[in-house]
């Protein structure tokens, strides 16, 4: 689904009317790229831009007189590259569905050569024992590709920012990279480093020694194998971002069999016009929204409404495109195609939420906003003011190098990905699934849970609940004979009503003259017997008061009631439901428990909601209910904008766009794809207590990462004037970084115990 140059309406009468397009950013590393750029748009004259860094794209509605030229230009200008979207091809969805799309497999073979590389230069940097003559060039040697190829898109991104005037975590890596490596090369060809049985001491002493003997080699491979695995992971991430369109969209038909001229001819489902009539067998998709013109049949909708009941459709009714036929053959009229379809304003809604999300400034990247021009005034003044009062050149570069180096973000780099992998890890064992740290802050805010009912609070599948018989009617001989007759019958109720029977009471004999009567039941010959089941008025008149009763109760508490009887007389009522699961009631429990409101939203009807609610413990003014597909977004909108902050958990495609505009979305793996790739959070299960687990491990991991943060920062911070007074030399700048380090990924291992 691309998104094409296209009029808006007009503001107000009088004013030019409004384009919009969608463009695609390349070159961002992190949020405040995004910001920037969105800055940079948003300063032409009647523009207004919106720039998602995880979707890496950019919404932009501009006036007459602005051509879509003009908007690239701004962004190349800025540093960027801009371009329109192409349409999908197979192989690109395919290539990114498997995690094999060219970007990421380059970042990935960039972290695992660096990896390689960098650790036997950490080993020989900080195991004496290992090191022998000449070791340090064998460092220089391994070293050096790290720093120059693998480093690469840092020292690019820190020359784009360099020549904007900003600096970002690219801007530290970069320089303090260079500059270990810079004085790794200066000490070893013009100092005493390079001399034949040098050793490189690791001892923790605050005191200053002749920086022309030491080499930090070490510190500028580490820290860019570091970075490069939070990219990686960063990327693996960003990668899914697109899946939930793809998933949407693959639902629908991808043939359809078009009557031309009398005959069936099967043709690609995007070749339908409006107006062709096309033929839907048991089984199959409907290929575009329209109207029944022929035949009858129960039309299953609950990927796209949610409605766990099958809908019985004659000629002349509505139906929705990539809804199943569940029953009998159908001839419909196409009314709507592509865009204008239900199935296409959902993926709409889904890609309209997703770039409306509120753009999550990294931490790391807000502080190194001012964090790292600071630390180079603060280098560049330590080497003036040493130079000043001793005129010791070495001196002044050993203290200002230290400043540098104590200043870089190895564990910065670490804090999140390592907490993230442990916390992640942890979850997919629990059958949890987090999509990345943007997530995770949305869990700490979180108030009120909404809760879909279809797949996700019960079953999604019919199943007989209660057998009710007249007085004088065997409960068994009911079964049989009703079963029988349902048995021949594809619809979902009637599969039901037989699978029940069959469970109960064995083999069901077989059916005569079975007929199908659309919209009100079944009738056939059994065992001799003229069976019915279902809303058959004319057949069975008025039923006796104690099955009118038991229909009317099985309707209130939201049941499905058919009657079945034979020879003309009522025998008895079948209540058919989708069952509430098992651990729902424990799930809602712990869902308060962790301070959140639970609310009911389904688009079943209000008896139906009513009776689930009851049953797992919500409050009947809590129950959202007959609520259209396209509706669910806005009902979580609304929520929000009472000052609510919302998880919603779902599972069907009708879900996917509350999903994405939700604070946190929680979807169960036993869903639709497009629900999965919509949510923040796949619960693997489909056991809706794991979304209470999903959420205090989320809570959990976030706090490990401000953790991290915090103390990686902290460092810094206590550390810089220690190395800017000369009480901190290089070597101890890399062995405080290398603890620190070391620390950032014991705090995260403890994530291993959550339970």
């Amino acid at each position: 689904m691309t998104s094409t140059t296209a009029p808006e309406a007009p503001a107000a009468a009088g004013q030019p009317a409004l384009s919009e397009v969608e463009l695609l950013i390349g070159g961002m590393t992190c949020a405040s790229c995004a910001a920037r750029v969105e800055k940079k748009l948003n300063r032409m004259e009647g523009v207004t831009a919106t720039v998602n860094y995880a979707t890496e794209k950019a919404r932009i509605t501009y006036p007459p007189g602005v051509e879509v030229a003009d908007l690239i230009t701004t962004v190349v200008r800025t540093g960027y590259t801009a371009e329109e979207p192409a349409p999908p091809r197979r192989d690109d969805e395919e290539d990114t569905a498997s995690g094999t799309d060219p970007e990421t497999a380059a970042l990935r073979t960039r972290l695992v050569v660096s990896a390689l590389l960098a650790l036997p230069v950490v080993l020989l940097a900080m195991v004496p024992p290992l090191q022998f003559d000449h070791w340090q060039w064998l460092s220089l040697t391994l070293a050096a590709p790290v720093v120059v190829w693998g480093a690469a898109s840092f020292h690019r991104a820190a020359w784009t920012n360099l020549r904007h005037g900003a600096a970002t975590m690219d801007t530290l890596v970069s320089v303090g990279t260079l500059a270990a490596f810079g004085w790794s090369l200066w000490a070893l060809f013009l100092g005493d480093a390079g001399e034949p049985g040098m050793r490189h001491p690791f001892e923790l002493t605050v005191s200053r020694t002749d920086g022309a003997s030491m080499i930090y080699l070490e510190v500028a491979a580490g820290v860019t194998a570091f970075i490069l695995l939070g990219r990686y992971l960063e990327a693996r991430s960003k990668r899914q971002a697109g899946a939930a369109l793809r998933a949407l969209m693959e639902l629908g038909a991808k043939d359809v069999t078009v009557l031309r001229e009398g005959r069936e001819v099967r043709v690609p489902a995007e070749r339908l016009s409006v107006g062709d009539r096309f033929v839907v067998r048991p089984g199959e998709k409907i290929a575009t929204d329209g109207t029944v013109v022929e035949g009858s049949s129960a039309v299953d909708a609950s990927m796209l409404t949610g409605e766990s009941v099958p809908v019985d459709v004659t000629v002349g009714d509505a139906v929705t495109g990539a809804t199943v036929n569940a029953g009998g053959r159908l001839v419909v009229e196409a009314t709507r195609i592509g865009a204008d379809t239900q199935l296409a304003r959902m993926a709409k809604l889904v890609e309209d939420a997703q770039t409306g999300k509120a753009q999550v400034q990294r931490l790391a990247d807000r502080i190194a906003g001012v964090f790292v021009p600071v630390v180079l005034l603060i280098a560049a003044a330590t080497f003036g003011l040493w130079l000043g009062n001793t005129g010791d050149t070495v001196a002044a570069f050993t203290a200002a190098v230290a400043v540098l180096i104590i200043a870089c973000p190895c564990a910065l780099g670490l804090a999140t990905p390592t907490a993230l992998m442990v916390g992640t890890g942890r979850g997919a064992q629990l059958g949890i699934l987090i999509k990345g740290p943007e997530v995770l802050e949305s869990t700490r805010r979180v108030d009120t849970v909404v809760l879909d009912k279809t797949g996700t609070v019960t079953t999604g599948r019919m199943s007989l609940r209660a057998v009710h018989t007249a007085e004088g009617t065997d409960e068994r001989e009911l079964l049989r004979l009703a079963g029988a007759l349902e048995h021949a019958s594809e619809h979902p109720v009637a599969r039901a009503v037989a699978a029940g029977a069959e469970e109960r009471v064995g083999t069901l004999p077989e059916v005569e003259r079975f007929e199908n009567v659309p919209g009100r039941g079944v009738r056939g010959r059994v065992e001799g017997r003229e069976v019915a089941v279902g809303r058959l008025s004319e057949v069975f008149g008025e039923l006796p008061p104690e099955l009118e009763r038991a229909k009317e109760d099985a309707e209130r508490a939201g049941h499905t009631a058919v009657v079945a009887g034979w020879d003309g007389v009522a025998r008895g009522v079948l209540a058919v439901a989708d069952a509430v699961k098992g651990t729902s009631a424990e799930a809602v429990r712990e869902l308060r428990a962790l301070g959140l409101t639970p609310v009911l939203l389904t688009g079943d009807n209000r008896a139906v909601a009513e009776a689930v609610a009851r049953t797992v413990g919500i409050d009947g003014d809590r129950v959202i209910a007959e609520v259209l597909p396209e509706d669910k977004a806005d009902v979580v909108r609304r929520l929000q904008e009472e000052g609510r902050s919302v998880a919603m958990v779902g599972d069907g495609v009708n879900d996917a766009a509350a999903l994405a505009v939700a604070d946190l979305g929680l979807s169960l793996g036993t869903g639709t794809d497009a629900a999965i790739e919509a949510g923040d959070l796949t619960l693997v299960r489909g056991d809706l207590r794991v979304a209470a687990d999903a959420i205090r491990l989320s809570r959990r991991t976030l706090a490990t990462i401000k953790g991290n943060l915090v103390w990686a920062f902290g460092y810094n911070v206590a550390a810089l004037p220690l190395a800017a007074a000369g009480l901190l030399n290089p070597m101890i700048a890399g062995a405080a970084m290398a603890f620190s380090s070391v620390f950032v990924v014991t705090n995260s291992l403890r994530l291993r115990s959550f339970h």
